[in-house]
C-alpha cells in the first residue's frame, strides 16, 4: 500500500489500493450511463426490533456484483541492486561461508549480483459502465502497467487496453473486447446526504467481489495533494484491491470510485474516500474522446478563513477562500485578483471551505470564463477570469529549471508560498525553497520532492537565482541543509 511516510503521532494518508509493488510475488493493490432498462435494486429492510430497521444489501449485491471485476497489473517497478539481492539471502549467512556463493547463484535471475530489472504484481477492483467493455478504475491502479488483465465474476478473463488516465482525480478508463457484459447503473453524488447508507464492493487483498457497508461521513472533502476532488468520506471497510471499486447507494447507483483511506496503520480505520461520481464522469469524457484529461487553473495559492480572520476582514461568516499570492501573468493576475481577496462564489456556485476552489477550477475546461464574486477590503467585488490549463504550469516550471543548471544539481525549486512556509514552522519573509522535483545527484544524495532547501553551503537561499550563482565556477561538491517532516539534516552532493 503506498503511504506517506509521516511521524509516528500524525495520520497517514494511504492509498486503498497497494500500487505496483516489486519482487516476483504478487503484491496486493489497493461513463456511459447505464441503459435506461437496466433494473436498479430496490432497498429492503430486515427488521431487528420493535422500531428499528437495517437496510438489506443483498439485492445489490445479487443484482449488480457481476459488473464489479478484479484487475491485475504486470509492470516494471525498477532494478535491484546488489545489495538488495544479498538482502535476500538466507538470514545471518556469512559472506565468508562457503555456501554463500551457492545461495547467491541459486537465488534466482540476477544473483550473480549487479542489476536486474524487477517484475511488478498487482491488484485492484473497476466496474462496466458499457455493455461494449468501458471499465472505470482508479488511475494508480494502473499506473506503469506493461499489461492489464480484467477478471469478471463468471471467470472469464481479458487484456485490456488503458484508454487514458489523469492523476491529478486518479481516474482511468480501461477498454475489454466483449461484447453484451454486465453494466452497473450510475448516480449521482450530489444527492447523497450525510448519515445516507452506502455500499462498496471490490477486491480488497484479492478476495474477489467482497461487499461491505457504511453510511456517508461527509461530503466535499479536500485531501493532501488531491485537490482536484471534493471527496466522499464514508466509514465503508475499504482495504488494499479495494481501490477502483464501486460505491453504491442504497438504491443500487453507483455514486463513487473509492480511491483513498486515512489511516495510522495503513490499514483500513474507518475513514474511506471515494471520488464523487460527477467528477468520475466528466474525466471519463475526456478520455473517451481525446485520450486525456484537461484541468483549468486560476493561478492562486488560498488558505482556509477561520473565525478570527472573518473578523479580520469584516466577513459575516468564516466562508470562502483567502487568496494568499498570485502567481504573475496567471489568469488571477490577468482577472484582477490581489492577495488579502476572498474568493466567495465562482460561477454562481459558493465557496465555504477554501478546498472547494480548486477542486471547482480544476474541473471546469481550459478557456472557459467564470464570474468570481470577491470580499475585498469590506465591500463585494465581482471579476471575470479566462481559465488556464492546469499543465501549462508544469512546462512554465520546466523551462526554469532547464535555466537553473538542472543537470548539474538535479532540483527543480520555487519559493515557498505563505501557508506552506507557516506549515514547515518557518519564520521571516524570505529563506526557503521547495523541492517540486529531484533528479540526478540530488535524488541520488537522498533528497527528494516535498523536502525543503533551507541553505547551500552553510548560505541560507532566498531564490532560485541565488542557488544558480552558486553552483558556477569550479564547484564540484555542495553541502545543502535539507528539512523534511520537521527535521533537519545536511546532505552533501557531489557534482556530475
Amino acid at each position: 500500500m503506498k503511504t506517506l511516510s509521516l511521524t509516528a503521532t500524525r495520520l497517514v494518508l494511504s492509498l486503498a489500493a497497494a500500487g505496483i509493488v516489486g519482487g516476483a510475488s504478487v503484491g496486493l493493490v489497493s461513463g456511459t450511463p447505464a441503459s435506461a432498462a437496466t433494473p436498479v435494486a430496490t432497498l429492503q429492510t430486515a427488521p431487528v426490533a420493535a422500531g428499528t430497521a437495517l437496510p438489506d444489501f443483498s439485492q445489490i449485491a445479487q443484482r449488480h456484483g457481476a459488473a464489479v471485476v478484479n484487475i491485475s497489473v504486470v509492470g516494471k517497478a525498477g532494478v535491484e541492486d546488489e545489495q538488495q539481492a544479498q538482502n535476500r539471502l538466507p538470514p545471518g549467512i556469512d559472506p565468508n561461508d562457503p555456501f554463500f556463493e551457492f545461495f547467491k547463484r541459486f537465488q534466482g535471475p540476477g544473483g550473480q549480483g549487479g542489476e536486474r530489472e524487477m517484475p511488478a504484481r498487482g491488484q485492484g477492483s473497476g466496474f462496466i459502465i458499457s455493455a461494449d467493455g468501458l471499465v472505470l478504475t482508479n488511475a494508480h491502479v494502473v499506473r506503469n502497467a506493461q499489461r492489464v488483465t480484467v477478471k469478471l465474476t463468471d471467470r472469464r478473463e481479458f487484456v485490456a487496453k488503458v484508454l487514458g488516465t489523469d492523476p491529478k482525480t486518479d481516474v482511468a478508463v480501461l477498454r475489454i473486447d466483449a461484447k453484451d457484459l454486465p453494466v452497473v447503473p450510475l448516480g449521482s453524488a450530489k444527492d447523497l446526504k450525510v448519515g445516507e447508507w452506502v455500499l462498496a464492493i471490490g477486491s480488497p487483498f484479492g478476495f474477489e467481489n467482497s461487499v461491505t457497508v457504511g453510511v456517508v461521513s461527509a461530503k466535499g472533502r479536500s485531501l493532501p495533494d488531491d485537490s482536484f476532488v471534493p471527496f466522499i468520506q464514508t466509514d465503508v471497510a475499504v482495504n488494499p484491491g479495494n481501490s477502483g471499486g464501486p460505491l453504491f447507494n442504497a438504491r443500487g447507483e453507483v455514486v463513487g470510485i473509492n480511491s483513498q483511506i486515512y489511516s495510522r496503520t495503513g490499514g483500513y480505520q474507518g475513514l474511506s474516500f471515494a471520488i464523487p461520481m460527477e467528477t468520475v464522469l466528466h474525466v471519463k469524457d475526456q478520455i473517451v474522446a481525446h485520450g486525456k484529461a484537461s484541468h483549468a487553473r486560476l493561478g492562486v495559492t488560498v488558505q482556509e478563513i477561520n473565525q478570527t480572520l472573518a473578523e479580520s476582514f469584516q466577513l459575516d461568516k468564516p466562508e470562502g477562500a483567502l487568496v494568499s499570492s498570485v502567481e504573475p501573468d496567471s489568469p488571477a493576475a490577468k482577472a484582477g485578483l490581489q492577495v488579502g481577496d476572498v474568493i466567495r462564489q465562482v460561477g454562481g456556485q459558493t465557496i465555504v471551505a477554501s478546498g472547494d476552489l480548486p477542486a471547482l477550477i480544476g474541473q471546469t475546461l481550459p478557456g472557459s470564463t467564470v464570474q468570481l464574486n470577491v470580499w475585498r477590503k469590506g465591500q463585494a467585488v465581482v471579476l471575470s477570469a479566462k481559465l488556464g490549463d492546469a499543465s501549462d504550469k508544469a512546462v512554465k516550471v520546466a523551462r526554469a529549471d532547464s535555466a537553473t543548471d538542472q543537470g548539474r544539481l538535479g532540483l527543480a525549486l520555487r519559493p515557498l508560498a505563505p501557508q506552506e512556509r507557516r506549515a514547515a514552522g518557518l519564520e521571516g519573509p524570505d529563506g526557503g525553497l521547495l523541492v517540486e522535483d529531484a533528479q540526478g545527484p540530488a535524488a541520488l544524495a537522498g533528497v527528494e520532492a516535498g523536502d525543503v532547501l533551507l541553505a547551500v553551503n552553510g548560505a541560507k537561499v532566498q531564490s532560485v537565482e541565488q542557488v544558480r550563482a552558486m553552483l558556477g565556477g569550479s564547484t564540484k561538491s555542495l553541502a545543502l541543509l535539507i528539512q523534511r517532516d520537521g527535521n533537519q539534516i545536511f546532505v552533501p552532493i557531489r557534482l556530475g
